[in-house]
């Protein structure tokens, strides 16, 4: 079966969580038996090398630069179908939500979420009419759907009207990387400009749905000498300007800190300090940075909306992510509670080892073959 991976939306070190689903299962898609794949890529990823395209994978280039939105849509609309036909793939398996309308070739492709529906306020500008107009002619497009939690499966059936016999759940997996030597405490709290209290974390884009001001809110509520540091690791946004004007005026601003993305021996490095993690997201089509921390024995406390649930099970402390001091009280349980950290810690750990990328791609695969076969 040959497969055509639509990677034309990928900028690297600038598609955030996508990026990584890329680099993680492109490799275990290469490693299964019956699949021949072809990524297709935009010219900034072409460039850039070091990635499983154009290494593990041939890489077709697609000649547009993704960093402008509309050059990305007609890349995918206009010069995939032609290129992917010229290839031969008899699938064409796009990774990012939208997905080319037409072509000589089966189409499946993965909805990570409905946040331009669900979360207006979650998409800026262009991109955001842009969301509302190519995620539901993908879904009506394609011949399979793929969403990595089956609360994304309810979301597509409940808004768009998407029949849940096309869906198919393949939960994303999560890697702990060996040989990454994390950053030392004292060089990484130099490096942030932290003293010596405790560390909150929270690997997120700054991007309202993601509910940050309630989660500095939360940290301005705890008494003055309980209050942690809150690290937030991620890419900018317009947003970012409102939060840092929020943690001045809760007078919290030398606890916070907002990075964006760390280098990965910094970020192990905030993980290994890290008293506990918060994710106070209002929707997540799967959450990542949940199973990312637990896997590395992190407590967790999140939010307990749309796929957060599915994914921590039992092994986080649940909040509503509206109530600030449900957020809060969550924060000060896991700060002061040691044999609750130590329990969460062995839970988390237990819990993230059943998300294995090879798991994922197995169950990728299965899609690409009742997609080529017509039915379910």
């Amino acid at each position: 079966m040959h497969v055509g991976l639509n990677l034309v939306y990928l900028v690297p070190g600038e598609t955030g969580g996508m990026e990584v689903v890329a680099r993680e299962l492109i490799p275990e898609l290469a490693a299964l038996p019956g699949l021949r794949l072809t990524a297709f890529v935009n010219l900034e990823a072409a460039e850039r090398g070091g990635a499983p395209w154009g290494e593990l994978v041939p890489m077709e280039v697609v000649p547009v630069h993704a960093r402008n939105r509309v050059a990305w849509v007609w890349g995918e609309q206009r010069h995939l179908p032609a290129l992917a036909a010229a290839a031969g793939c008899d699938v064409v398996h796009s990774l990012a939500s939208t997905a080319p309308l037409r072509g000589r070739f089966v189409r499946v492709t993965t909805i990570h979420d409905l946040n331009y529906k669900l979360v207006p306020e979650s998409h800026f500008g262009l991109l955001g009419l842009g969301m509302r107009v190519l995620v539901p002619a993908a879904a009506r497009r394609s011949h399979r759907l793929i969403v990595d939690a089956a609360s994304t499966r309810e979301d597509l059936a409940n808004h768009l009207g998407t029949s849940r016999d096309k869906v198919d759940v393949a939960p994303l997996g999560v890697s702990v990387p060996a040989d990454v030597a994390p950053t030392p405490p004292a060089e990484l709290r130099a490096k942030l400009d932290l003293d010596d209290r405790p560390l909150v974390v929270s690997l997120s884009a700054k991007r309202p749905h993601k509910n940050l001001p309630r989660l500095l809110r939360a940290v301005g509520g705890l008494a003055p000498e309980r209050r942690p540091a809150l690290v937030v690791p991620g890419y900018p946004t317009p947003h970012e300007r409102e939060l840092s004007e929020l943690a001045a005026e809760l007078g919290i601003a030398e606890l916070v800190r907002l990075p964006g993305w760390l280098p990965a021996e910094d970020l192990e490095g905030l993980y290994a300090a890290a008293t506990c993690v918060a994710f106070a997201s209002l929707y997540e089509g799967f959450g990542l940075p949940v199973l990312e921390a637990m896997a590395r024995g992190v407590p967790v406390a999140c939010s307990d909306r749309s796929s957060l649930p599915e994914v921590a099970g039992h092994a986080a402390l649940l909040f509503d992510p509206e109530d600030v001091s449900a957020i809060r009280q969550a924060i000060e349980r896991l700060l002061t509670d040691e044999p609750l950290r130590s329990r969460l810690a062995a839970a988390g750990r237990e819990r993230a080892a059943a998300f294995t990328w090879r798991r994922t791609a197995e169950l990728t695969a299965a899609s690409y073959a009742r997609a080529l076969a017509g039915g379910e």
